[in-house]
């Protein structure tokens, strides 16, 4: 069984900073990559950012140059350190990891996601 929980959201006004961060536990032989999506009311769930073992990231257009997706491999722990919020970033944010559990299974896991809400 894998968990991953997330933290670090909250309300802050337009051009302010938060950082969340992602904590897989759990039966974890290796993870492939772990991201950020986020929902908007009313909206579908879109990819935010993503970040591979080997470190190749990938951001939606709307969030490049404004976020930051790293990773600590050593803690199964991923971050995204978002700078100058809008509040199009308004939305609930889920962490999303590709992990390989013991013995050998893999899959897609999504935390309970974290709210973020942007104040003009």
């Amino acid at each position: 069984q894998v968990q991953l929980v997330e933290s670090g959201g909250g309300l802050v006004q337009a051009g302010g900073s938060l950082r969340l961060s992602c904590a897989a536990s759990g039966s974890i032989f290796s993870i492939t990559s772990m991201g950020w999506y986020r929902q908007a009311p009313g909206k579908q769930r879109e990819l935010v950012a993503v970040i591979t073992t080997g470190a190749n990231i990938n951001y939606a257009d709307s969030v490049k140059g404004r976020f930051t997706i790293s990773r600590d491999n050593a803690k199964n722990t991923a971050y995204l350190q978002m700078n100058s919020l809008k509040p199009e970033d308004t939305a609930l944010y889920y962490c999303n990891a590709r992990v390989t559990a013991f013995p050998a299974v893999t899959g897609n896991y999504w935390g309970q996601g974290t709210q973020v809400t942007v104040s003009s």
